[in-house]
């Protein structure tokens, strides 16, 4: 008789989806961090639920059945020890989900860098009046950084409102569907004072760690915007506080941030050009669902030997694009 697989889910602050449907497929062991190396003893899946959970090293000694992990985000930083990487279980990410409400925040985030909405929801709580005058963002000119499925997305959507586009990945090439062209990261410096927005979504990786570094932001022009939707450690960010302090950055807009939550006496907090919001730019109503649905559907092709997608290149620390790619 063969046996059932085996699937360890390491639950989180949001309660797990979708658990009748794989109860119906294998075995599923559901455990706090605590009980993480139990639920591991003999199991084949993982299902990192809790995406941003540390337990995996400790209990890693207790994986050696472990064929295929899964985690439900699109970054994989926090994951990639090193016993990890050098073995031969396959890793997997939730490749796709977080395309579109990531290009809608940042879209979103334009238009509030543009329109000035941050002032004007001040001037609404003094009951003040304050008439001002607005930016276009057709016509303007964007840098995606970052050219996996998130940043094609965010490229697709931008284009479609007037928005010229390229974008910036670790290989250069001059031409591309989304992009039209995309820049080597490691020319950034040289090519930022072209854009009025500059958009990150690339993941952290070793190569990418204090990507815009104080010589990037130097680079860009007085009224750009920088938003980051990425990581927040691709920045420097004690220069990008001095250049906003200066007012020699029209503004940011930062979903991440080096330290999160963002200490209450940072002085990213009280800059009148920031805007910061809580890690929140990949969810959307859907997205538990939609991460419950998308492991559904792997663990099905799992299970039938056939090929998973969203597998991440563990040396890189990404998942690799289907086209020519950076990010």
């Amino acid at each position: 008789m063969t046996r059932r697989t085996v699937i360890a889910v390491l639950e989180g602050a949001h309660p797990v989806r979708g658990l009748e449907r794989l109860a119906g497929l294998a075995e599923v062991r559901v455990t706090p961090a605590e009980g993480l190396a139990r639920a591991l003893d003999g199991a084949d899946v993982l299902y990192l639920w809790d995406y941003f959970s540390g337990a995996l090293p400790a209990a890693w000694h207790a994986a050696g059945s472990l064929r295929w992990l899964h985690v439900a985000a699109a970054g994989v930083d926090k994951l990639l020890f090193p016993e990890l990487v050098a073995s031969d279980v396959v890793v997997t990410n939730a490749h796709g989900v977080f395309d579109q409400p990531m290009a809608e925040y940042v879209l979103g985030a334009m238009l509030h860098a543009a329109k000035g909405f941050g002032p004007l929801r001040d001037a609404q709580r003094e009951a003040r009046w304050a008439w001002r005058e607005g930016r276009n963002i057709g016509g303007s000119r964007a840098l995606v950084v970052g050219t996996g499925s998130i940043g094609r997305a965010t490229a697709r959507l931008l284009r479609a409102v007037g928005v010229r586009v390229e974008g910036a990945g670790r290989t250069a090439r001059e031409h591309d569907d989304d992009f039209g062209r995309v820049h080597a990261t490691a020319d950034l410096a040289a090519v930022v004072g072209a854009f009025d927005y500059v958009i990150l979504l690339a993941p952290l990786t070793p190569a990418t760690e204090n990507l815009v570094s104080a010589e990037v932001l130097g680079a860009l022009k007085p009224s750009a915007v920088l938003i980051n939707a990425g990581r927040g450690r691709l920045v420097d960010e004690d220069a990008l506080v001095g250049r906003l302090q200066a007012g020699a950055l029209a503004g940011a807009v930062l979903d991440t941030v080096a330290v999160e939550p963002l200490p209450p006496a940072h002085p990213l907090w009280s800059l009148p050009s920031v805007f910061v919001t809580p890690h929140m730019a990949s969810n959307a109503d859907s997205w538990l669902d939609d991460l419950a649905a998308q492991f559904e559907r792997n663990l099905l092709l799992w299970l039938e030997g056939r090929p998973l997608p969203g597998v991440v290149d563990k040396t890189l620390g990404y998942v690799p694009s289907g086209r020519p790619s950076g990010g």
